[in-house]
């Protein structure tokens, strides 16, 4: 498959590679999908590698990563203008950083206890972001961001498997960006109860990513 996509563009860049499996992710692509994120989870991983949280393990933060991972696959629209490594490299640092900002307001802990060692770009500026800037929230206007459902329903169908009702709806909720005491709020749980949803649906979702990487080595 990848020497199909290299011959009908023999010139392309690494970047116009990326934009042809984006593409095809869209479209439903299994291989795509798996070459993407065969590819970008080195990325993830030392992008992880970067930060520590007290009383965290490097997996939890390697699982947040691979979230921010999957939205990027998800949302990214090749008209912003920056290359898919650029925006997936936000997504993933932006979703480890909301991960962490999130566990030390549940636990009450200092935000100073979380080291990140090349300090992004963001933290020291506005709440507003560049990724905020490149992407739009799907709840706050549909028709900015294109995304063809039908792209995912390979991964959505391995989800819906592998999850219980419950953790599905927290799942969608956190994806959107609902934080713990929202989501519990809104299916009428209590937040401990969201908590373990949401840690057993990172580990499944890390599962179905591997898997995703083993069919392409």
């Amino acid at each position: 498959m990848q020497e199909e996509i290299e011959a009908q563009h023999p010139n392309c860049h690494e970047q116009d590679l990326d934009y042809e499996l984006v593409d095809m992710a869209k479209q439903g692509d299994k291989y795509a999908i798996n070459k993407l994120i065969e590819k970008y989870s080195i990325m993830v991983k030392a992008k992880a590698k970067t930060y520590f949280l007290v009383g965290a393990d490097k997996e939890d933060i390697i699982q947040e990563g691979l979230i921010g991972l999957y939205k990027a696959i998800r949302d990214y629209d090749e008209d912003k203008t920056c290359s898919f490594r650029y925006f997936a490299d936000i997504c993933v640092t932006r979703q480890i950083i909301t991960a962490i900002k999130t566990a030390t307001r549940q636990k009450h802990i200092p935000l100073n206890t979380y080291i990140s060692l090349n300090r992004p770009m963001f933290e020291e500026e506005s709440e507003r972001t560049l990724y905020d800037m490149v992407t739009t929230s799907l709840d706050n206007d549909p028709e900015g961001l294109v995304i063809d459902k039908e792209a995912y329903k390979d991964m959505e169908n391995r989800m819906k498997k592998t999850l219980s009702k419950f953790e599905e709806e927290v799942f969608i909720r956190y994806l959107s960006g609902q934080s713990y005491s929202d989501i519990a709020i809104s299916l009428s749980k209590d937040a401990k109860s969201v908590d373990n949803a949401i840690q057993r649906v990172k580990k499944k979702l890390e599962k179905n990513l591997s898997e995703y990487s083993e069919v392409v080595l």
